[in-house]
Formats: C-alpha cells, structure tokens, sequence
C-alpha cells in the first residue's frame, strides 16, 4: 500500500476491451491509440501496452519526449507524434523511426535537417487545418508545402507517407462544421495524390469519429479518450452504449472524522453550515492533487460526488488544496482508514468521471488527465484476476506506476 492516502486505479483489461469495441466500429480502419499526457493520466507504458493487445496497431502522441519514451520502452509499433517548437530533437525522433507531424514550412525544414544529420529517411504525415484554426497548414499553403516535401522525397530524405487533421466539432456529428471538414479533407487528399504523395495513411477521425461518423474513417481513426473507457458524446450515449468501460477508479482513504454540532462552518469562506449535528469526515485529496476547485459545495448545493459506505455524498464547502469535507450525516459509522470512491465505472452505483465533469463545469477529459503526479497509479487486470493465478493477480494488483 503506497504511503500517499489515495490512488487511482486503472484497469488495464478494460482499455484492452475499449480498444477491442473502438476497432469494432472503425472496421475497415486501423487504430492509433493516442496515449498522450501520460495516456490521459493511465500511465503512458501501461497503458500503450494494452492498447497494442488490444488491437491498436499505431500509438499517438502529442510531445516528442513521449514518443521516444515509448521506443525507450521497447515498443515497436508505429508511433506518430505532431506538437513541438523549433529546436525539438527530431533528429533523435527520426532516429529512433518516430513518425512526425508537419504542420509548417519551417517544422518541414527541422525535421529534413533533422533526417540528414540522423542518417535515415524520415515519415512524414502533413497536418492540415480543414477549419479547427489550430495547428496545421491551411488549405491555401498546402500546395506549397506538399511540393517542398515531396522534393525532399525525391532526394532521399523523407516519405511522405500520412495526410491528416482534425475536427472542430467531432462531438456534435450533424454539426455543419463536421461536414465542411471532412469536404476539405478530401480535397486535401485528392490534391497531395495528385501531386504523387503515396500515402500509406490518412486519418481525421477522433474519438467521437470514430463512434459515430464512418464516412471518415478512411485508413486510421485515432481514438483518444474512448481508450480509457469514457464517452466522447455524453449527451448521446454513455461508455455502455459504444461497449466502452471507464479504466480508472479514484479512491481515497477518510482521515479525520469528528462529531460537530448545527451551525457548523465548514471549509474556507464557510460556504457550507451544518444544519444539526451531524459527523464530518476529510478526505485527504485537493486541487493540488487535481480535485477541481470548482467542484466545491455549498449550504444546499451539495459539490462533486464520492461514494462512501455505499451512499452518494457530495463535497461539503470549498475543496482546499490538499483536502475536502464530506457531511457524512448524523450517526455515521464510517471512521478514519474507511474508503471513498471519488469515481469509477459507475456500476456499484458510484460516481464517474462524467458526473465530475457535470459537477465542476468541465470535461471528462479534464477530470482524468488533472490528476497530480503525487497519486499513485495501480494497474490491475482484472481478466488476470479472473484466471485464479494468484501469483499473477496479487503481481498485478500492487504494481504501481508513477507519472
């Protein structure tokens, strides 16, 4: 048991079956399963390992120094990785046979020099911005760009061999935007094909995408989210209803629990007051632990909920930096050590990452990948535990992967 009074639980069976249901419906596709910000918070090597025994054949990530601590780790897959500043190490990236975004002239000049100096040829996907206003080349420069490229191909020292973007509006399938897009895209890829590009992969679709709109599926579908068993689209369908299961649980340990009487103020500002005696329980995990502050509750608007000795509470006053007050309620039994569950799959009738979103005014997304580096992960696998190795299941259930 790790010294820290918490620790998020992740389940690496469930992101092998997210993985599993997520190629079920991209079928004529292959997936990347996009194991940034230290896979949404799940732990990258973990987590990118199931992915792979899941199906995933390619792996994303956002900075370079996770795709080379992928290849430090000894993962062979395919690894594309798109967001850097001048000056990043694509030599090292390239060497280590990294695929790299280019999303300017200049990213396309570093990662040329950086092949040279590398002594291999580098692969390439271009990015273009079919209309987020992100990163990317516009649809005006990209004649431009694919024609430098392509010159570099023709000396040896790069392959073009991805076109790709990304949605504004993914989670809204029948907003226009959606449609736009996915228009501008095919004119991107008609374009670079007819210029001689030989692309081995094109990919816009995220995670909503690839649940919910295969007409952009093409040769890759990059799931992000979905992986870790959370819904892209809540307001259409829950993790259940695209065969998805959250991966992590976050638990916590009460610490001081102590009778107080009505009238009690509660956390700073008093935004909460006790109305009769009842019994006050901390939880030891706060903001700096990435608990959202503006899940905090109030005197009648309960905050973010946890489930403790099996009923739904909700944050008692402000959440602090490192601690929060639960009202457990008058005659409470729970004591010091006993568990709370700040969320989960939901099955047990517990809260889940959504509902925390709902809470603090967020995103799923936000709520997972928040959690501070001072939360121990603990990977479990529960097809393990299910074989009756209990040798393999205790290995399992304790080993414990920080950020």
């Amino acid at each position: 048991m790790s010294i820290f009074p918490a620790r998020a639980i992740v389940d690496l069976a469930a992101i092998r079956g997210n993985v599993r249901a997520l190629a079920a419906h991209a079928r004529t596709a292959q997936v990347m399963a996009v194991v940034k910000a230290d896979a949404y918070g799940h732990g990258l090597v973990p987590a990118a390992r199931a992915a792979l025994e899941g199906g995933a054949t390619w792996l994303g990530t956002a900075q370079v120094g996770e795709a080379l601590a992928l290849r430090s780790a000894g993962f062979d897959a395919r690894v594309l990785t798109w967001l850097y500043a001048p000056g990043a190490p694509l030599e090292q990236a390239v060497a280590a046979d990294i695929d790299v975004s280019v999303a300017a002239p200049w990213a396309l000049d570093e990662v040329a020099d950086g092949a040279r100096r590398a002594g291999r040829t580098a692969r390439v996907h271009v990015k273009v911005d079919t209309g987020l206003g992100r990163n990317g080349v516009t649809p005006d420069r990209l004649a431009e760009l694919l024609d430098a490229a392509l010159r570099l191909q023709a000396e040896g020292v790069l392959d073009v061999v991805g076109l790709w973007s990304h949605f504004a509006f993914a989670d809204e399938p029948r907003h226009p935007t959606v449609l736009a897009q996915a228009e501008v895209f095919a004119d991107a890829v008609a374009l670079a094909e007819s210029m001689g590009a030989r692309l081995e992969v094109r990919h816009i679709a995220n995670s909503a995408a690839t649940l919910t709109n295969p007409a952009v599926h093409y040769d890759l579908v990059r799931p992000g989210i979905a992986v870790y068993g959370l819904s892209p689209v809540p307001q259409l369908g829950g993790p259940a209803d695209f065969g998805l299961v959250p991966a992590m649980t976050l638990e916590a340990e009460l610490a001081t629990v102590k009778a107080v009487g009505a009238g009690q103020g509660v956390s700073y500002g008093h935004a909460y007051v006790t109305a009769g005696e009842t019994v006050l329980g901390v939880v030891p995990l706060g903001y700096a632990d990435g608990i959202p502050r503006h899940a905090s509750g109030s005197t009648g608007h309960p905050g973010g909920p946890v489930l403790v000795g099996g009923r739904r509470l909700g944050i008692a006053g402000r959440v602090c930096m490192d601690q929060f007050v639960l009202d457990l309620g008058p005659g409470a039994l729970e004591v010091a050590g006993d568990r709370v569950e700040l969320f989960g799959t939901g099955v047990d009738g517990g809260p889940t990452a959504e509902d925390w979103a709902r809470s603090a005014g967020t995103i799923s997304y936000e709520i997972v990948t928040r959690l501070g580096s001072q939360v121990p992960r603990v990977h479990v696998d529960s097809e393990t535990l299910r074989t009756g190795d209990p040798g393999a299941a205790t290995a399992a259930a304790i080993r414990s992967v920080g950020r």
